[in-house]
């Protein structure tokens, strides 16, 4: 399949009239072609007006319809082949093994988001059925069922070239839910992006569905995604980035007319809480694996640890000695884009220059351009208190290691975090009585909480929240991984004595869907 730099819009190929660019490959220092074209205000007034125009009729096809088009786009991305992932591969600098697996991922989620659709519950199909003869008042007859926000606007992240990104977890959530989808591809991946666009463009017209259902935007600056959230067809947004850009759409999509939600993933540093008697126990095997997830794809995950505390004293010594030996023979790596870098390596440069920091390690650097060499640092939790900026996110395979006094020193740093995407507890049961103290702080803090492991690597699953408080997330009482990540892009409706020719199907009487039905409160139906 060719890659043409062209915008998807329905069923076309357009050439945006904007800024010419190219993609660039950050392991070769390289420029790739083709050109690619910025889309412009008629390209986005085009794909929302298209989408607009399919809402209805795509948001009333029924469950089973909707998730042979998902299946439908997994096989088609999986038909690809290799030209897909040596296009990520040149795109992202990232390794075979790594995309591959999240080829893997992105098919799954698809896969798994149809059998969210035939299973039903999604809907939350209730019916309360009328009480004529109810004193001293009778009750009328109300059903609810949720149904699709309307189309949605989904742009794609750096760090995950195809699992976050044209056909990712917002776009498959989105589409399961009735939305039509609206993707600005990641200027830093727009072949990968366009390859996986037309898997999404043939799936549609093979299953004979309005064009409007999907579009693909190509596109650098800013004013392109400004126009997107702006319009009025738009009516919810998925974003996976930094704080600076999920603020700006937040922003945009607030002073519409018609404000609109914006899902938005933003920040967050995954403290990892090193309980005494683990410390003690395996302070140099916890070393080793920390180093591990902290330097996985150069750092480049939302759930980095970019934060360790512990108690002061002997083992944490250990820990830490053990941990600066085993980034010391780490080796950079290209990061994703220049801008990326860049940012990095402000984040660095500000931490090693800040008086109330010792830097403790720094992996082995390279000459290339755009890599990052790993670091790790140490503060106390006195000083990590009094400094607002030791507790910003730095994107990239640095950490903090933060030494509290005692407990309550620990606890008092927990209570002063901002929202976090995760928040790890490595204990054993000499530590329950601790963590029992942190527990009902994480719960506000984070939205997922784990003991024993280290938070990169984020599990497709219905049990799975991949959000949490700001700035981790927009909203957090919303996932952007997960079979719950369909809840952001439905409302509820009810229908009063409606007849029953004329109710939707998930809540007739008769249940043609044979799903779950909450009557009278009381589960049925399936």
């Amino acid at each position: 399949m060719d890659i043409t730099g062209e915008s998807l819009i329905g069923a076309s190929h357009i050439k945006g009239g904007g800024t010419a660019f190219f993609a660039f490959n950050p392991a070769t220092a390289s420029e790739l072609q083709p050109a690619f074209h910025t889309a412009g205000k008629a390209e986005v007034d085009c794909a929302c007006e298209l989408a607009r125009i399919a809402f209805d009729p795509y948001r009333n096809t029924d469950p089973e319809t909707r998730a042979r088009l998902l299946e439908s786009i997994a096989e088609n991305i999986l038909a690809l082949g290799d030209q897909l992932i040596e296009r990520a591969m040149s795109e992202s600098g990232l390794p075979r093994a790594r995309l591959e697996g999240e080829r893997g991922r992105t098919v799954g989620q698809l896969r798994l988001f149809a059998e969210v659709l035939r299973e039903g519950s999604w809907q939350d199909a209730r019916i309360d059925p009328a009480l004529p003869d109810r004193q001293p008042f009778p009750r009328v007859d109300l059903r609810l069922r949720m149904i699709a926000l309307g189309p949605v606007a989904v742009f794609g992240a750096s760090n995950f070239p195809l699992a976050f990104s044209v056909a990712g977890g917002d776009t498959a959530a989105a589409l399961a839910a009735g939305c039509p989808v609206v993707v600005k591809a990641h200027p830093a991946h727009p072949g990968t992006s366009e390859l996986v666009g037309r898997a999404l463009q043939k799936a549609v017209s093979a299953a004979g569905f309005p064009e409007g259902v999907f579009s693909l935007l190509t596109g650098i600056g800013n004013d392109l995604g400004i126009e997107l959230v702006q319009h009025p067809a738009i009516q919810a947004v998925g974003f996976t980035g930094s704080r600076q850009g999920g603020l700006v759409l937040m922003s945009a999509a607030a002073a519409r007319p018609q404000p609109i939600p914006v899902y938005a993933e933003m920040s967050s540093i995954n403290p990892v809480f090193l309980l005494p008697q683990a410390l003690a126990d395996k302070a140099e095997p916890l070393a080793a694996a920390f180093v591990d997830s902290l330097v996985l794809g150069v750092g480049q995950f939302c759930t980095n640890p970019g934060l360790v505390l512990a108690l002061q004293g002997p083992d944490l010594e250990r820990f830490s000695t053990a941990a600066a030996t085993q980034l010391a023979q780490r080796n950079a790596a290209a990061m994703l884009t220049a801008g990326i870098h860049h940012a990095y390596q402000k984040g660095v440069g500000r931490l090693a220059a800040n008086s109330r920091v010792r830097q403790l390690s720094q992996g082995v650097a390279s000459d290339a351009a755009g890599s990052g060499v790993p670091a790790l640092f140490s503060t106390s939790a006195q000083d990590f208190l009094t400094d607002p900026q030791l507790s910003e996110e730095i994107f990239g395979p640095a950490s903090l290691l933060v030494a509290c006094r005692d407990m309550a020193e620990m606890l008092a740093v927990a209570e002063n975090l901002e929202g976090q995407l995760t928040a790890t507890l490595q204990m054993t049961d000499g530590d329950h009585q601790a963590v029992r103290g942190l527990l009902p702080i994480l719960e506000r803090k984070a939205g997922r909480i784990l003991a024993n492991g280290f938070p990169t690597g984020v599990e497709v699953s219905y049990s799975m929240v991949h959000g949490g408080p700001f700035p981790a997330t927009s909203d957090s009482r919303t996932t952007s991984v997960g079979t719950a990540a369909i809840q952001r892009f439905l409302r509820p409706v009810s229908y009063q004595n409606i007849p029953q020719d004329l109710l939707p199907a998930a809540i007739q009487d008769s249940n043609p869907l044979a799903i779950g039905q909450r009557i009278n409160g009381q589960l049925s139906g399936k």
